[in-house]
């Protein structure tokens, strides 16, 4: 991806209408699938200097797959007034610096950090084997596996990287699942069965933490579905995910 940024200096007579027209011209990023994502700023400082922030698939999708397409015109005949508006306009390579602040806790912390995952995790395996569907998966299974889980939730949900440092990351996670031959019924219980043992051990159940929450475990056991059929061929090595928020951040009164 790459992140183009164009400050623009409106004098203030015009800063209405210019905010209007880009509210017209986004029309077109919003349909374009070369656009990922956009923002217009207003300086607080300057209120007549703005920044427009786009992020596109790349350079070249840019450049001459927007601009060179069916949505261009529209949105040049929006923005066309304020050309003479622009002071910088370049494209920008994201580095490995990002990450998330500390405004919003993680989803770890939310949670209730490690004891909460454990207690989860312990009462999610006391009723996986007491299941007809997907109980026989794990007759005899290591006592620790439940403590195990709970650290691969714990760090996919923001908490140490403890099940990365000693019980090897997302390569052993994948060991767990090939060749396992899981189906959708087989699925479909373990969500409903860790969704029943999250209702009982109390974890929050703020639409904001479930959302984020079930959103991650329908991908993970959708992605294990898959990566346990017989044939398949899974990267081997990849990071342990990192789920947040997402769009719904926690609501704090």
């Amino acid at each position: 991806m790459i992140v183009e940024y164009i400050r623009y200096r409106v004098p203030s007579e015009r800063a209405e209408e210019f905010e209007a027209a880009y509210q017209r011209a986004a029309a077109s990023l919003a349909s374009a699938p070369q656009c990922v994502d956009y923002e217009l700023a207003r300086s607080t400082e300057e209120p007549g200097v703005y920044i427009l922030r786009i992020t596109w698939t790349s350079a070249k999708d840019h450049l001459e797959g927007f601009r060179r397409g069916d949505l261009f015109p529209a949105f040049f005949a929006e923005i066309r007034p304020y050309v003479d508006d622009i002071e910088e306009m370049r494209h920008y390579e994201r580095t490995p610096v990002h990450g998330p602040g500390a405004s919003a806790p993680t989803l770890y912390t939310w949670a209730g950090g490690a004891d909460a995952f454990e207690r989860l995790t312990e009462r999610f395996y006391e009723l996986v084997l007491a299941d007809d569907l997907i109980g026989p998966l794990f007759k005899g299974m290591d006592p620790g596996h439940p403590r195990f889980v709970a650290m691969w939730l714990a760090e996919v949900f923001g908490g140490p990287a403890r099940y990365t440092a000693e019980r090897g990351g997302y390569p052993h996670m994948l060991s767990m699942h090939l060749g396992k031959a899981i189906t959708e019924p087989m699925r479909r219980r373990w969500v409903s069965l860790l969704t029943d043992a999250a209702d009982e051990v109390g974890l929050p159940d703020d639409p904001e933490f479930r959302a984020a929450f079930t959103g991650y475990i329908e991908w993970g056991t959708r992605l294990a579905l898959s990566n346990s059929q017989p044939g398949a061929h899974p990267p081997k090595n990849a990071p342990v995910p990192h789920w947040g928020w997402g769009v719904a951040p926690p609501y704090i009164a």
